[in-house]
Parts: structure tokens; sequence; C-alpha cells
């Protein structure tokens, strides 16, 4: 994975230059290589960490997931701004424990968590559980479960 790295970045960035600077001269050509290869290094050392994902087929069954789940939580939100009677939710905060360790997994399930409208990451607590914000906080139980058998476990799979 990384020799692909080292080739993939460097081509993009080295395409990019020349797509942006609308030249194919040949000190354009130089300085786009030198700058290609001179960032791929400078970011790979800004990642001592490297991430070692396994199980990469359940990608696709998370995200078809997480994109069903946005979608109904968009049309949740809608509905609950769109209404006039705008009292009639109840926002809050809930603790989920957590059992993924792996950076790189905490980061995706971040992710996940905030870009489905409606709730919030805030915190990760030292005895690693998620706190999260909801916009419509109906069930603890239901936000609990959700997290952590549709979310977290197949991202456990994953990187742990």
């Amino acid at each position: 994975m990384r020799r692909l790295y080292f080739l993939i970045l460097p081509t993009l960035l080295f395409a990019l230059w020349l797509l942006l600077n609308e030249s194919v001269s040949p000190g354009q050509i130089a300085l786009g290589i030198a700058l290609a290869l001179w960032f791929t290094w400078a970011a790979s050392r800004l990642r001592p960490l490297h991430a070692r994902p396994r199980h990469l087929w359940k990608v696709i069954p998370l995200f078809l997931h997480v994109t069903w789940d946005i979608i109904k939580s968009n049309v949740a939100v809608a509905r609950l701004i769109l209404n006039p009677r705008r009292n009639e939710f109840s926002p809050g905060f809930i603790l989920i424990p957590l059992t993924m360790r792996d950076p790189h997994g905490l980061a995706m399930l971040a992710c996940i968590v905030t870009y489905t409208p409606g709730t919030v990451w805030v915190n990760l607590t030292e005895d690693h559980a998620l706190k999260l914000h909801v916009l419509d906080l109906q069930n603890e139980d239901e936000w609990i479960e959700l997290v952590q058998k549709r979310y977290e476990r197949p991202l456990m799979e994953m990187f742990e």
C-alpha cells in the first residue's frame, strides 16, 4: 500500500499542478514534479500512524447503511424544522460506551455520526464513551444500539 501511495499521490499532485497552471512548459513540468514529490514526502511524515484496514468488502454494506440513515435523518430533521409546532422535539446528550480503540476507526465513526443530520459527536471520554448530541432524543437505547451495532461493529471488523 505504501508503494501505491507513493505512485498515486505524486501523479495526482503533478496533474493538478499542470491543470491549475494551464501550461505544459518544461519549467512547469519540472516544478510540478519537484513539488509533487516533496509534498508526498512531507505528507507521509505528518502521518506517523498508518491505517491497516482489513475486510474491505464490509465498506459496501456500511456505506449503504450510512447513506440510508442520512436520507432518513434528513427527512426527520426537515419534518421537525418545517413543523409549525416546533416545540415537539427534545434535544439531548447521551453517552454511548464504545469498545473500539483504533484511532482510524474512531475517526470514521466521528465522520459518520457527524454527517448524519440531527447528530453531533461532542466528545470521547477517557473511558471511551461517546458523548453524542441528538436533535430529537426520544429513545436512548435505540441510539446506543444504532451506533454500536450498525456503525461501530463493522468499523471494528475493518480496523481492529
